[in-house]
């Protein structure tokens, strides 16, 4: 049976959603509670998280405070993932906070050099933002490249300066 809380950080009011199998979705704060609610009732309805998913939470939240902690051993839910998407899925989550890969790198990676717009568009895909550290991805000279999340490429640059991660060797807007 799944559900869905809402939580504060450090970047706004996030969400997170759970089912039998794991975490479903994570949502980063959009402009409004409301829209951020809209995107998790899809998922269920608002209930109180089983101890995993309350875990989760306490430690997402700290990443987004500056602690490191990778959140690889939080289980996710990868019913409905296609298999490429959740192979880029893999290689980001071995991605340390603080640190980076470019949309290349993460397709030299999985053994298909010349596909990082595919690795972007299974990274806009990614239904667990934070957990699966997909704004540890970058375009090609460190460029921002794009962010599907809360303010977009805004949201992108506050948690890579969050972790301590400057895109392109310069200081974020936060800095």
């Amino acid at each position: 049976m799944g559900g869905y809380a809402l939580f504060d950080t450090a970047i706004g009011r996030c969400g997170v959603a759970w089912g039998d199998n794991g975490i479903t979705a994570v949502q980063l704060p959009e402009r409004t509670e409301a829209a951020t609610v809209a995107r998790l009732g899809r998922y269920g309805s608002a209930a109180e998280p089983p101890a995993a998913v309350t875990a989760a939470i306490t430690r997402m939240t700290a990443l987004l405070r500056g602690d490191h902690d990778d959140l690889t051993d939080i289980a996710v839910d990868p019913e409905g993932i296609p298999e490429f998407d959740g192979r880029v899925y893999a290689i980001a989550r071995a991605i340390p906070p603080g640190e980076t890969l470019t949309y290349g790198e993460v397709a030299t990676r999985l053994g298909l050099p010349g596909s990082a717009q595919a690795v972007g568009q299974a990274l806009g895909r990614n239904p667990y933002p934070i957990v699966v550290p997909c704004h540890r991805v970058l375009g090609a000279n460190g460029r921002v490249g794009g962010f599907s999340a809360g303010d977009g490429a805004v949201t992108k640059l506050r948690i890579l300066g969050i972790e301590g991660a400057a895109p392109g060797g310069q200081p974020s807007l936060f800095d």
